[in-house]
């Protein structure tokens, strides 16, 4: 997050190349610093705005409640979008640290749009689907298989027991229907207890008036993949108009035939299969007049594969109910439910079917089962899915002694593409993209989108490696075609990590990460190829992981230690100061150098506490010598994010006051990067430590983006020309024109000037003749520690 403090901040990432977005804001929301990110995305051109005022006015209310309690705090809030973007609004995620020595939070916002959209989106379908489910004739709840307790019931099945859909979740099933149905229930839940298999019965309720009811119950148990019992749905439907036709059937031809034309169900009356009736609905439903059917057999009507069964319930000659298919005129199948009944008619036994258009309940089903396991935007398997399939892939690779190959493919700069061109734009190449990785495949592969711009390819049964290198090169080139978004070409690129089983893991998640860990690999190494999984990959992010571990405790057990490098006059080598830098005693590996963890430290965010504890540290070790005689001044690096905190510079006098330290005793270096932020702002900061008496350098000085009138300005009192500029001194043409122009501004600026990296008498020699004011480097003396550089400093005088 921050820049590294005791290295040169030209060899160092800057908070503007972090992908997300960072400010530092004071308790009452004024932005004090951000990065590039913050500033795109927010679009804010002053640091000084207030962050509150950015967003939603409910939000903006939520945050200013939050930041004055000067505390960390999680936050998700809402931001306006300009009136031309597609959406109106943005989502926001804000992790905020407060900084109690800085008095000022730091705040990492992530953009979680496309996630909340997706959950409102989510959200809707689900309101689609109650809506459907409390609009259609049929009680529809759904129970926990081991309380036997409703977890969801629709309008219609609460209000049937005198409920509503709240009050009735949590109930069990007793509670609802009374003790008395549920024992005569009980039986029909045992059977799908015991058997894990569909049971359906009917029975009869009578209203508080007496009427008569009869319900058709079919319970329908939910397995688990593993085939555990979750829950079981409850379908109830009203049959009593269906009961009273029978008794009327019974009682009158001509309220039958009524019945049969008034109903919006498909009845048939058959003989031993063959039909003898049927109503009209029963005749749209299969796409015939009813002369064109009577006298058919039933089977005429039939799908092969549905005849043994339809032919099973014709021989028991019971009364039941069931689901099959049936076929239209034109071959289409038509899911439909037979409810099958023996009744009297003209004399005969016949039986009569009445026949259910189920399409819908098969559609809304459908739907749900498409809900969890299918990425809504490119119809692929989502996450849920691929881990099921890949458990299953792996269990028959094990029995066949196969192999599997995973594929993790993520699309090179893709962001770009959304922030340039829109959501919509990047969701019609994300489908072409799903579309074309598809198409490149078998039809046993599996891909999946595993998220934003993810897709996991899965090819069982892989036989060699170079099978996989085939598929890998035909999806890169497959991907990178232009794709025309209207009237746009696009062009993205996909880096792949490739991962092995059993070789790089037995298990799916193993499998996944280190896919993972090989496609970092090929971005690194330029993006648009692939690379194979590899052992020394896992060790090796293994080993930073267990480095950050250790370093969190570091500052902790006091394994951090300084060590000096002396500055010297340039015409004579006097001592005149030294710059401390940070070593980590680590208790395992010894001392390591900076450049092993500054980089971990400004992942984990380490580096303002590592900053103040050098800059204390330092104090100490100068107070420390004063006491011993010897009066040497040290010089500190400033981190960015250190100079940027509110409150930086009484910080700095109050660290002064409590261990006794002249201010000018007292170095603090910072980058040209640093000084050119905020100009008025640094001038202000530069002016008050200036006042304490503390020198100002500018470190590395050569390699920023500085400018003269900008110096000018500021109360500085070094430069310091970087190490890379005095390295070919004095033969290399360019750095000799650098290092005197950098010299002969000094002086017109009137400041000290001091190289850095001097390793050779050839380099001193030509540096005196330039008149540069003081030396640093090897040829000087090495960094030591700081018993050691009292002892260097003694013996030199």
């Amino acid at each position: 997050m921050s820049l590294r403090p005791f290295l040169r901040d030209s060899d160092l990432p800057d908070a503007d190349s972090l992908p997300c977005m960072l400010a530092w804001v004071t308790p009452d929301g004024t932005v004090l610093h951000a990065n590039r990110g913050f500033r795109e995305q927010m679009g804010v051109v002053d640091e000084s705005a207030s962050l509150p005022s950015l967003l939603s006015a409910d939000s903006g209310v939520a945050l200013t409640t939050q930041l004055a309690a000067r505390r960390d705090f999680r936050l998700s809030v809402r931001m306006p979008l300009p009136g031309h973007q597609r959406h109106r609004e943005a989502w926001l995620d804000l992790q905020v640290t407060w900084l109690e020595a800085q008095g000022c939070y730091v705040c990492v916002l992530h953009d979680v749009s496309d996630s909340r959209r997706a959950e409102i989106s989510s959200r809707s379908r689900a309101e689609q689907f109650q809506l459907l489910a409390d609009n259609v004739p049929v009680l529809i709840s759904y129970y926990e298989a081991q309380s036997f307790r409703c977890l969801y019931a629709n309008k219609l099945y609460a209000q049937t027991f005198g409920f509503d859909e709240h009050s009735v979740i949590g109930r069990t099933f007793a509670e609802i229907v009374g003790d008395a149905a549920a024992e005569v229930i009980q039986p029909y839940v045992d059977y799908v207890l015991r058997e894990h298999k569909p049971a359906a019965y009917e029975r009869e309720l009578r209203t508080p008036e007496g009427k008569r009811h009869w319900l058709e119950v079919n319970l329908i148990p939910h397995l688990a993949t593993d085939g555990t019992l979750l829950a079981a749905f409850v379908l109830v439907t009203d049959i009593t108009k269906h009961r009273l036709a029978e008794q009327s059937v019974r009682e009158s031809e001509e309220r039958l035939g009524k019945f049969m034309q008034a109903s919006v169900e498909g009845i048939l009356f058959h003989k031993n299969g063959y039909l003898t009736d049927a109503n009209e609905p029963l005749c749209e439903l299969v796409g015939y007049p009813l002369e064109e059917i009577l006298g058919r057999h039933v089977f005429d009507f039939l799908p092969a594969d549905q005849m043994a069964k339809v032919s099973a319930v014709m021989e028991a000659l019971g009364e039941t109910a069931y689901e099959s298919v049936i076929l239209h005129r034109d071959g289409r199948r038509i899911p439909v439910e037979f409810i099958v009944r023996t009744i009297e008619r003209h004399g005969e036994r016949l039986r009569m079917s009445i026949v259910r258009d189920i399409r819908d309940r098969h559609a809304a089903q459908e739907h749900i089962r498409r809900l969890a396991h299918n990425d809504s935007l490119t119809g692929l398997p989502n996450r849920l899915s691929l881990m099921e399939h890949l458990g299953h892939m792996i269990a028959a690779a094990r029995r066949d002694d196969s192999q599997v190959a995973l594929l993790f493919i993520d699309l090179d700069h893709f962001k770009r593409v959304n922030d340039s061109l829109g959501h919509l734009v990047g969701d019609t190449l994300l489908q072409t993209i799903a579309r074309r990785i598809t198409e490149s495949l078998r039809g046993t592969d599996v891909v999946a989108r595993f998220g934003g711009d993810e897709f996991i390819v899965l090819l069982p049964r892989t036989l060699q490696r170079m099978d996989v290198e085939e598929v890998a090169h035909k999806l890169l080139a497959r991907i990178e075609v232009p794709v025309n978004a209207d009237g746009r070409l696009i062009s993205v690129t996909p880096s792949i990590g490739i991962s092995m089983f059993p070789h790089d893991g037995e298990t799916a998640d193993d499998l996944i990460k280190h896919a993972d860990t090989a496609m970092y690999l090929a971005k690194s190494r330029g993006r648009a190829n692939y690379q194979f999984f590899t052992p020394a990959m896992a060790s090796s992010a293994y080993d930073a992981l267990v480095l950050e571990s250790q370093m969190s405790q570091a500052l902790a057990r006091g394994e951090f230690v300084l060590h000096f490098q002396p500055q010297v006059r340039a015409r004579d080598g006097v001592l005149v100061g030294a710059e401390a830098l940070i070593r980590w005693n680590h208790p395992e590996r010894g001392l390591l150098m900076p450049d092993t963890f500054i980089p971990l430290a400004e992942q984990q965010r380490l580096m303002l506490p590592i900053g103040q504890w050098v800059l204390r540290e330092a104090m100490r070790r100068v107070r420390r010598w004063h006491e011993e005689g010897l009066c040497v001044p040290v010089a500190v690096n400033l981190s960015t994010v250190q100079f940027q905190t509110s409150g930086f510079t009484a910080l700095i006098e109050q660290m002064l006051a409590e261990e006794g330290v002249a201010g000018e005793l007292l170095e603090l270096e910072l980058t040209e990067r640093m000084l050119m932020d905020d100009l008025p702002e640094v001038k202000r900061k530069l002016s008050e430590l200036k006042a304490l008496g503390i020198r100002i350098s500018v470190d590395d000085f050569g390699t920023g983006y500085s400018s003269l009138a900008h110096l000018k300005e500021l109360p500085i009192d070094k430069m310091k020309i970087d190490r890379s500029f005095v390295l070919g001194l004095p033969t290399d043409n360019d750095s000799a024109a650098i290092a005197r122009a950098i010299v002969q501004m000094a002086r017109g600026l009137g400041l000290v000037v001091i190289a850095e990296g001097v390793e050779t008498d050839a380099q001193r020699t030509f540096l005196a003749r330039l008149d540069c004011d003081e030396l640093q480097g090897m040829l000087v003396g090495e960094p030591l520690a700081a018993p050691d550089f009292a002892h260097w400093v003694t013996a030199q005088a």
